[in-house]
């Protein structure tokens, strides 16, 4: 019996080895980098996000913004830096604001309108010298902007990013603790899955300028990837798949009206009178503004998924669309001229191919497009079934233009450019480089 006993639990323990062997088998433990978040008090960061300095040297170069004799240069998440535009063969550079998550700027009567993670700033700039932060609106605008993260945050390679013990309305991401952490990938998909939701877009490049004629108002004017625009006493800032309403009869003190739900994932907004043309990832959207607190739908015009900028002239609507790099493959890089005349059924009228085109815009007959590094592209649009070009600037990477009332602005790779217009051509009046 004393044998048999010993027997049988030989054959337990051999069989317990056994059915553990088989358990690691079916769920062996990998090795994950996680990558957690290091946090400061989000009140604190904010504050420390703004400041006015003297002159500092450009990092990355984004839109442009043209007031009175001043030019506004956004440094892409950083802030901006203001030229002197007296001169134009000559401009100045005499200042920076620092305004870290910022992408766009609009201004009226000398009080400048600003997105700063997520949330509206106020600035008075009455005295260019001495400009003054005059109000925040917590979390007005970009209310998918979740995470606020600094400027110089370099993101790490990690398997995860692990948010559990991270409250945004509270906290600041300031950078990352990454760890090793053994777990089965059961584990792992189970507890991490949504992370792999992350997109690219989540944190805030939620980036443009005001681009429509300018007016007898002292409204500014931005160039054609605006995402804010005054129009009267009403500021319309979009995001992805939504247009936030501001009344800014009462420029101290904005009040945020309902906001709008699009049809689209909007980029850009231009407006021609009472009607919005909103660029987006897979079309333009036409709303109706002649009830300036409720922004109404009227139609669209769909295309293959692309970064689309646009403008409009008269019965049409001018739109770039570039299918490279992250704005996807569904429609081919080109000018897209589409009969608006009918504002319920958009057509589109003619298409020519371009390289990768970024922004454009119109000054009377004449027709801009920045085509990238194919450079600045100049075209006589009196006949829209036959383009004409009448100037072609090679070998400078474009981003975008402004049509001013006497001259041209152009920003390129942190070198703004400035034109001239002559009877049927643009000449080159000066270039500034950022750096």
């Amino acid at each position: 019996m004393k044998h048999l006993g010993i027997l049988l639990l030989s054959l337990f323990i051999f069989q317990s080895c056994d059915i553990d062997n088989q358990v690691s088998t079916l769920n062996p433990l990998e090795t994950y980098l996680i990558a957690t978040p290091l946090k400061s008090n989000l009140i604190t960061f904010k504050d420390e996000a703004f400041a006015i300095s003297e002159p500092v040297p450009i990092i990355e170069s984004g839109k442009i913004y043209a007031y009175k004799n001043y030019i506004f240069v956004n440094d892409v998440y950083r802030g901006f830096h203001i030229l002197d535009n007296t001169n134009p063969a000559a401009p100045v550079n005499i200042g920076f604001i620092k305004l870290e998550g910022n992408n766009d700027i609009s201004i009226k009567d000398d009080r400048l309108f600003a997105d700063s993670y997520g949330d509206l700033i106020v600035m008075d700039i009455s005295d260019i010298t001495n400009i003054k932060f005059a109000k925040r609106m917590e979390n007005a605008i970009y209310q998918e902007f979740w995470c606020t993260v600094g400027f110089d945050v370099a993101w790490p390679t990690a398997d995860a990013f692990d948010y559990a013990d991270f409250d945004a309305n509270t906290e600041a991401l300031t950078g990352w603790e990454v760890n090793e952490v053994q777990m089965s990938s059961e584990d792992f998909e189970s507890k991490y899955q949504s992370a792999f939701a992350l997109e690219d877009g989540a944190f805030a490049n939620n980036t443009s300028s005001d681009t429509s004629a300018p007016t007898a108002s002292t409204t500014g004017q931005g160039g054609s990837f605006a995402r804010f625009k005054i129009v009267d006493d009403y500021l319309y800032a979009v995001e992805p798949w939504s247009i936030n309403v501001f009344n800014i009869s009462d420029l101290d003190n904005p009040q945020v009206l309902e906001e709008v739900y699009a049809q689209g994932n909007i980029e850009t907004i231009f407006n021609q009178g009472d009607i919005l043309f909103l660029g987006g990832t897979q079309g333009m959207y036409i709303y109706d503004i002649s009830s300036p607190d409720k922004p109404t739908y009227v139609s669209e015009f769909t295309h293959g998924r692309a970064c689309d900028p646009v403008v409009v002239s008269g019965g049409f609507a001018f739109v770039t669309l570039r299918s490279t790099n992250f704005c996807g493959d569904g429609a081919e890089s080109g000018l897209y001229i589409v009969d608006v005349s009918d504002l319920t059924n958009p057509t589109l009228k003619k298409t020519y191919p371009m390289t990768e085109p970024y922004g454009l815009g119109i000054k009377d007959e004449k027709l801009f497009i920045c085509d990238g590094p194919d450079g600045l592209k100049v075209y006589d649009k009196t006949n829209i079934e036959d383009l004409v070009q009448l100037n072609h600037f090679e070998d400078i990477n474009t981003y975008d233009v402004i049509p001013l009332a006497n001259s041209l602005l152009m920003i390129g790779d942190k070198v703004l450019y400035q034109y001239e217009y002559l009877d049927s051509e643009i000449r080159l009046l000066s270039t500034f480089d950022l750096n």
